[in-house]
């Protein structure tokens, strides 16, 4: 299996997971532009670290298994982790805060 076979695989889970939250939760604008600016920032970290632990020949890919497109050094197939993480992780963390119990309405004194 190749690194972009591997990182398609991973992505479209959380892509299938964003999905779902967006159809069962129905977060705000306000919180895709956070998953949006989160993703952005984790690309630009991943594309400057990995870059600088690859240049310092801190670990190698198997080139056979990469797709050849690279940011800087950082093969392109890299960036399918932040991108999934910034999916994922809100996502199902929405997902499961919706299964909390309602809470008791303050106005009426009583419970659920």
């Amino acid at each position: 299996m190749t690194y972009g076979a591997l990182a398609l695989v991973v992505v479209a889970v959380a892509a299938v997971v964003a999905v779902a939250c967006a159809v069962r939760v129905r977060p705000s604008w306000r919180w895709w532009t956070g998953v949006a600016l989160v993703a952005l920032i984790l690309i630009v970290l991943t594309a400057v670290f990995d870059s600088v632990m690859i240049a310092a020949d801190l670990y190698r890919y198997e080139e056979a298994a990469l797709s050849g497109l690279r940011i800087g050094v950082a093969p392109v197939e890299d960036f399918a982790w932040p991108l999934a993480a910034a999916l994922l992780l809100p996502a199902t963390w929405e997902l499961l805060g919706s299964r909390r119990p309602p809470q008791a309405d303050p106005g009426t004194g009583g419970s659920p």
